[in-house]
C-alpha cells in the first residue's frame, strides 16, 4: 500500500509540474528527482511542456551578398601566409548564407539567438512555429558570449518563453532541445543536463556552459534548452562531434548570460557593458597547486594588476588565489569571468582570495572597463593599407570589447567595410597596429602621420589573437 501512494504521489506532482501548477521550491523536490519505478511512471509525456515552449522558438535564416574585389597582392605568398585568402570573390559574387535557430523573448519581437548565426550577415528572416515569416534587424552583436539580438519589423504580442535561473539547474536534471537541426523544420529533443560550468571549451570569452545529451545538430544554434516549466534554461550554441553530427555532447549558453544581453538590448545598447575586474588571470596547474599548498588545482590565480582598476582599489595583489564570488565557488578564469559578467553593474562583489596560506577576502566595485585613452576613431583614405577600415585607440574598454590580451598601448581595427583595401588586405576588427615602417603607433593620430605619404611598400607590425605578426605589402 505504501509503494502504490507513493507511485499515485510521484503521477500527481508530475502532472502539476507539467501544467505549471507548482512553485520552484516544490518542483526541487526530492519526489521530482528520482528515476522512475513503475511501467506507468514511464507513460507520462513532455507534450504539454512542448506546447507552452514551442511557439516562442523560431528559425532564422540570414545572408550576406560579398562584393570585396580580387586584390594582387594576394598573390604574394607571403601574404597569404599572415593573412589569409580573403578577397578572392567579385563584385556581385556568391551569397553567404547562414542557417540558425532563435528565441522570441519579448512580446514586441525581441529574438535571441547565436552570434555565429548572423555573423557577417546583412539581411536575416524569422520565421515562426505557425509558419508566419517576418523580416528582422539586427539590434545588438555580442560576440564574446556568442549571442545576438533581432528585432522583428512587424507585427507585435509575440509569444515569449519565460527565462528561467541556470544557477538552480542540477546534473541529472531533465531538458528538452527545440531548434530546426539541418533545416528540415522544428524539431524536439530530450536528454538530461550532462554537467555543468563546462569552461575551456573554447566557443566564447564566457565559457561556463551547460552541457547535455540532448541531440543538437547544425540549424540546433540559437534554439532553446529549456527545462521542466517550459522556461528557458540556455541558448544552444555548439555540439563536440567529430561526424558533424550530434554524439550526445551538446553545449547552451546558461539563461542567466543571456539575461544581460537582452537587458542591454532591451535598454538600447548597441554592445553589452560589463564589470570589468582589472586584473589578469591565470589557471591554476597542479604544480602551482602544490606550490600553494592546496589539496587540489581550482581557482584563478592573479598574475597581474591594472593600476587604477576595481582589484587593485579592492587591495587585491598579484599572486592572490579567487576561489569564490559573492559564495559562489571559482574553479578557474573562465568561471570568474562568467560570475562576474552575469553581475550588473553599479554595486559590490565580495571576492573570497588565499593569500600566503590563509584566506581573506575583497570588495570589489562593479564597474565598466574605462575608455581611456578616448577612442577618436579615424577613417584612413587613399593610399593606406588601412583604407576602409575604422581605427580607434585601445584602452580597458576596448580590450574588454575585442578580447584583447597581452598588449596595453596601440590602434584596434573596430570595423572594416566591404569592397575597400582594408577587406582586400583581410585585416580584421580586433586586429591592433603596433607598428608602420618601423614608427611606433601609439594613438589613431600616429597611424595617420605614418600613412600621410606615399610610401613604396608598407611594413606594418600587428597583434592577432595573441600573435604577433610582422609583414611586408606593396605600396
Amino acid at each position: 500500500m505504501k509503494t502504490f501512494r507513493h507511485f499515485l504521489q510521484v503521477i500527481a506532482a508530475s502532472f502539476l509540474a507539467l501544467a505549471g501548477l507548482l512553485g520552484p521550491d516544490i518542483l526541487r523536490a526530492e519526489v521530482l528527482r528520482q528515476p522512475p519505478e513503475t511501467r506507468g511512471e514511464l507513460l507520462l509525456s513532455f507534450a504539454q511542456i512542448v506546447k507552452k515552449a514551442q511557439p516562442a522558438v523560431v528559425n532564422v535564416y540570414a545572408s550576406r551578398t560579398d562584393r570585396r574585389p580580387r586584390n594582387p597582392l594576394f598573390d604574394d605568398p607571403v601574404f597569404r601566409r599572415f593573412f589569409g585568402d580573403g578577397g578572392n570573390s567579385r563584385p556581385g559574387g556568391p551569397t553567404a548564407q547562414s542557417l540558425g535557430s532563435g528565441v522570441l523573448v519579448d512580446p514586441s519581437g525581441l529574438v535571441v539567438t547565436n552570434h555565429h548565426v548572423i555573423e557577417g550577415m546583412t539581411d536575416v528572416k524569422v520565421a515562426l512555429a505557425d509558419k508566419r515569416e517576418f523580416a528582422a534587424e539586427i539590434i545588438l552583436r555580442d560576440q564574446r558570449t556568442d549571442l545576438a539580438v533581432l528585432r522583428l519589423k512587424e507585427g507585435s504580442n509575440f509569444p515569449v518563453l519565460d527565462l528561467g535561473d541556470s544557477d538552480v539547474l542540477e546534473v541529472g536534471d531533465i531538458v528538452l532541445a527545440i531548434g530546426n537541426p539541418f533545416g528540415v523544420g522544428q524539431t524536439v529533443t530530450q536528454g538530461i543536463v550532462s554537467a555543468l560550468a563546462r569552461t575551456q571549451v573554447g566557443i566564447s570569452d564566457y565559457g561556463f556552459f551547460i552541457q547535455t545529451d540532448a541531440a543538437i545538430n547544425p540549424g540546433n544554434s540559437g534554439g532553446a534548452l529549456i527545462d521542466m516549466k517550459a522556461r528557458l534554461a540556455g541558448i544552444n550554441s555548439a555540439i563536440f562531434s567529430q561526424s558533424g553530427g550530434s554524439v550526445g555532447i551538446g553545449f547552451a549558453i546558461p539563461v542567466n548570460m543571456v539575461k544581460i544581453v537582452v537587458a542591454a538590448a532591451k535598454g538600447g545598447g548597441r554592445q553589452v557593458r560589463r564589470p570589468w575586474l582589472g586584473a589578469s588571470l591565470q589557471i591554476v596547474s597542479k604544480e602551482i597547486a602544490d606550490s600553494l599548498g592546496l589539496d587540489r588545482p581550482s581557482g584563478a590565480l592573479v598574475t597581474d594588476i591594472s593600476l587604477g582598476g576595481p582589484a587593485a582599489e579592492a587591495g587585491i595583489k598579484r599572486g592572490d588565489l579567487i576561489t569564490a564570488i559573492d559564495g559562489l565557488s571559482v574553479d578557474d578564469p573562465e568561471s570568474l569571468g562568467y560570475r562576474m559578467a552575469t553581475k550588473p553593474l553599479g554595486g559590490i562583489a565580495s571576492l573570497s582570495l588565499f593569500r600566503n596560506g590563509r584566506p581573506v577576502s575583497a570588495a570589489v566595485k562593479l564597474t565598466a572597463a574605462p575608455e581611456t585613452p578616448a577612442r577618436e576613431p579615424i577613417k584612413p583614405q587613399g593610399n593606406s593599407p588601412f583604407a576602409g577600415a575604422t581605427l580607434i585607440n585601445l584602452s580597458p574598454a576596448v580590450s574588454e570589447e575585442f578580447s584583447i590580451r597581452g598588449v596595453s598601448e596601440g590602434v584596434v581595427i573596430s570595423e572594416v567595410e566591404d569592397g575597400t583595401p582594408a577587406a582586400a588586405v583581410n585585416f580584421k576588427k580586433g586586429d591592433v597596429i603596433l607598428t608602420v615602417n618601423d614608427a611606433k603607433i601609439a594613438l589613431t593620430r600616429d597611424i595617420e602621420r605614418a600613412t600621410s605619404d606615399r610610401h613604396p611598400y608598407w611594413k606594418l607590425t600587428i597583434e592577432r589573437g595573441g600573435e604577433f605578426i610582422t609583414t611586408v605589402l606593396g605600396g
